[in-house]
């Protein structure tokens, strides 16, 4: 993650601030007691063994930071500090200090969204989980979390894409083994078997991202074979590019002309049901719909 990244999402967390503070009071609770933050976007722990450094940290000094938790019908839920609750888990420790707040759901995921981004913690899907769930509960679009979190809108969309692969690729983005270099060139395969097939080759083969492009295109030409003719037809000339320039300008989100022999294609993507009603929204205002 970029470092300009962290002080936009303090401007878009200004008002959910998970810090401790002097004013706060510390208690200490039963280790038993405490549940994880349903909305962590995080789903590895210990995949550089830190967690393991931080539990010897633990049984030697104990927490020196408090937990923060809200009130739970079954006792309380984290909201920020839940690595070290696992090493409290991991050397024993009965109780643990935490600090009470009340936080709404939202509010949650959005302090768990930040506590990862910010300490850079998040693998690739995860971001990318994390970017859907920030647009479908804040109610945004690409272009407007991208400005509130400090990153382009094609670094929001590239993400976001990640999740159009198949799981088990997704699962080895996860992981690792597949880099993000490696995910997004699979992207620009159609066939989700096809997909799955390439990457194992790469995993099997350790194949850079330069190669994988190249395989990809070498399949993409001779799966789509075309004549000259044609092929000069789905060129799109300057004009053309200028209005598939205009459009993403009005729509804010990727257009492609899909130009023919007489007529052609539109094509407008969304990645969310709410950036879909915001371009509804725009065609029915100049009556296009």
């Amino acid at each position: 993650m970029s470092k300009g990244l962290g002080k936009g999402l303090n401007a878009l967390f200004l008002n959910t601030d998970a810090d401790v503070r002097d004013d706060d009071l510390v208690k200490e609770v039963e280790v038993l007691e405490l549940r994880a933050n349903p909305y962590q976007p995080r789903k590895h722990f210990d995949e550089d063994g830190s967690l393991n450094e931080l539990a010897e940290s633990v049984k030697q000094h104990g927490i020196i930071q408090p937990l923060i938790v809200r009130k739970s019908i079954r006792g309380y839920e984290i909201v920020a500090g839940e690595r070290r609750f696992r090493a409290a888990k991991q050397v024993g420790l009965e109780k643990v200090p935490v600090v009470v707040r009340d936080y709404t759901d939202n509010e949650m995921m959005e302090i768990a969204l930040v506590e990862n981004l910010q300490r850079e913690d998040l693998n690739p899907i995860e971001v990318a989980m994390a970017y859907q769930k920030l647009l479908q509960h804040l109610h945004l679009t690409q272009e407007q979390l991208s400005e509130r979190v400090g990153v382009s809108r094609s670094h929001v969309t590239n993400f976001i894409r990640l999740l159009q692969l198949p799981a088990e690729i997704q699962d080895n983005v996860s992981r690792g083994t597949l880099s993000m270099g490696h995910a997004r060139a699979l992207l620009g395969v159609k066939d989700s078997d096809l997909q799955k097939r390439l990457s194992k080759k790469v995993i099997e083969e350790e194949t850079n991202v330069r190669q994988l492009e190249e395989w990809i295109q070498r399949l993409n030409q001779k799966g789509s074979p075309k004549t000259e003719k044609a092929k000069q037809e789905q060129e799109l000339s300057p004009e053309m590019r200028r209005f598939e320039g205009v459009l993403q300008e009005i729509f804010s989100t990727s257009v492609k002309i899909r130009p023919g022999r007489r007529k052609g294609k539109i094509e407008i993507e969304y990645y969310s049901e709410r950036e879909l009603e915001r371009i509804v929204e725009l065609l029915q205002q100049d009556r296009i719909l």
